[in-house]
């Protein structure tokens, strides 16, 4: 999830450099839904074929709808209509979310320790955002694009917990290569005429394909293969608190290309964020939990 992260973190401004010059928001997350479909496909005839339920397929594409279309979809969206201080910001409520997601439905218990580690990510990305100048968009905050980055985090925070125990009864990619399938089928009256329109495809830059290619392997297939591999072995509330990771890597990046400047409170904030995943990592599952209470059982027989 770290990996991920990173590659996530950086995509943003590669992102910002392709919209709307390039390619517009549509034709960008649909390019993403298309080339993950054909890449995870490919990939599945090299690895062991699995077979998938029909129950599971139902449950992949739910997970299609909100990990894949909502989420990407809401938040490219989102960010074309507010500023992307805002939107960092409001990416930031994914963590809490996820934590009362999962305390509601596999019972997952709140700790102290959990709490604490969220609030102390949480700070230190608002120091982030609030001390950074790498939004350079000019675009006011809208009602509407908050509703939409709202969304965007709302619909990760259910597919990973949804998506949880898809996860441990099949490979990434057999859950990936149905997703994105699902995701571009769904999603083609809307996304392929934009993706034909775009100025990407007719004139050569070697700064926009390179951008645009990291997008594709990089912060599609290769960030969307590791996913599944992390829910396998780390809780949702976790894997959501690699989030704050996002706009750290996002200002370490800007710092390197000469868009943002070196500030004493980056360095604090990184070592925020870093503690408050690591509270968060190390504090008690419900497995745990359980676990202490049959050994306080026996101990007492």
């Amino acid at each position: 999830m770290f990996f991920t992260a990173t590659i996530f973190g950086i995509n943003i401004p590669f992102s910002k450099m392709l919209m709307p010059e390039w390619m517009s928001p549509e034709a960008m997350t649909y390019s993403r839904f298309l080339f993950g479909a054909i890449a995870f496909w490919i990939t599945s005839l090299f690895v062991h074929s699995e077979h998938v339920t029909t129950k599971d397929l139902g449950i992949l594409l739910l997970g299609a709808v909100l990990g894949v279309v909502f989420n990407q979809g809401f938040f490219i969206e989102g960010l074309m209509r507010t500023s992307s201080s805002d939107a960092s910001i409001i990416a930031t409520v994914t963590p809490l979310l996820v934590m009362v997601i999962s305390f509601v439905f596999l019972k997952e218990p709140i700790t102290m320790k959990k709490t604490g580690g969220v609030l102390l990510g949480f700070i230190g990305v608002l120091a982030i955002i609030i001390t950074s100048d790498f939004d350079q968009s000019g675009r006011t905050p809208s009602t509407l694009g908050d509703l939409l980055c709202i969304g965007s985090s709302l619909a990760y925070a259910f597919f990973l917990v949804l998506t949880r125990s898809i996860s441990k009864r099949y490979k990434s990619v057999t859950i990936m290569k149905w997703m994105f399938l699902f995701a571009t089928i769904l999603t083609f009256p809307m996304g392929y005429k934009d993706l034909l329109a775009a100025k990407i495809f007719t004139q050569i830059n070697h700064a926009a394909w390179g951008s645009f290619l990291y997008m594709m392997i990089g912060a599609t297939f290769i960030t969307y293969l590791l996913i599944p591999v992390s829910q396998k072995r780390i809780r949702p509330t976790t894997i959501g608190m690699y989030n704050y990771l996002q706009p750290l890597m996002a200002s370490v990046i800007s710092i390197f290309l000469g868009k943002e400047t070196f500030t004493w409170i980056k360095p604090i904030a990184a070592i925020l964020i870093f503690m408050g995943v690591y509270l968060v990592t190390t504090s008690k599952s419900k497995e745990d939990i359980d676990q202490l209470a049959q050994q306080e059982e026996i101990r007492r027989k």
